[in-house]
């Protein structure tokens, strides 16, 4: 039992556990083996951190939460692999996140200022980067790599492997089986590209000129009839040299594993 008054007495916390002097822990809550959580981290009440978790400074962790808990993947026969959580995370109740595996690099990373709605799973060894938006029931499965600036919508699931790129936005309810390039919204199940996401880019305060640039290259990749190499190839040419910002949809369209939603 803990003396600290910001550790409630009903908290079950390893020896091993390092726990800035600040950190919030409600009641009933469990700390596994090897977890470090940083300062100004609050955990609500029932949370359960598995071992071998790092979780950055102020995040919010909210009740039920299951973070760190070993994979569901059947291959996965006890190896010492890890979750790492950055800093200013909002993770609200019955979010489960799990610990990576062997067969890829052993870590599921979530990055810094990412909500994380209600009952949000993010399964092994996926990699989440800054500023993203999982509405509620989302499900992520293994080795999904998501960019920046990204918004899932409510009830949607991706399938392992895909990469949802920067500030891209999926509806609700939405089925993902390939990969989301940049900025690009779909929606749909399964999912379908239908525009880029505008609006988010007005509301960053993004230029008319760049809005209308990567507006024409959407048409480029999905409404003119070219092939994928073709549209980059005008895109380079003819979009690139005034928006500098397509570079990172050609990066998407190129390093593409699984092909784009189309």
């Amino acid at each position: 039992m803990s003396n600290n008054p910001l550790i409630h007495p009903t908290a079950i916390i390893d020896s091993s556990a390092v726990i800035a002097p600040d950190v919030q822990i409600g009641p009933y809550s469990i700390i596994g083996p090897n977890v470090s959580i940083g300062a100004g981290t609050k955990l609500h009440s029932h949370v359960v951190v598995g071992g071998y978790t790092r979780i950055g400074e102020h995040n919010e962790i909210f009740q039920f939460a299951s973070v760190g808990e070993v994979c569901q993947d059947l291959k996965y026969q006890g190896e010492e692999t890890w979750l790492e959580i950055g800093d200013y995370n909002l993770i609200r109740e019955h979010s489960s996140l799990h610990r990576g595996t062997v067969q890829d690099k052993g870590i599921t990373k979530i990055g810094s200022h990412n909500l994380l709605m209600v009952n949000t799973h993010i399964a092994h060894d996926c990699i989440v980067g800054d500023h993203n938006i999982f509405a509620n029931n989302v499900g992520v499965a293994g080795h999904v790599h998501v960019g920046d600036y990204v918004v899932v919508g409510g009830n949607s699931g991706i399938h392992q492997f895909c990469k949802i790129d920067s500030y891209s936005m999926i509806g609700g309810a939405s089925l993902i089986l390939k990969d989301v390039p940049a900025y690009v919204m779909v929606s749909g199940n399964p999912a379908h590209a239908f525009a880029m996401n505008i609006e988010g880019m007005r509301r960053k305060g993004w230029s008319k000129n760049v809005i209308q640039g990567l507006r024409d290259a959407f048409k480029l990749i999905y409404k003119s009839g070219l092939t994928t190499e073709e549209a980059i190839q005008k895109i380079r040419a003819e979009i690139l040299p005034e928006v500098p910002e397509a570079q990172r949809l050609i990066d998407s369209l190129e390093q593409s594993k699984r092909g784009i939603v189309r």
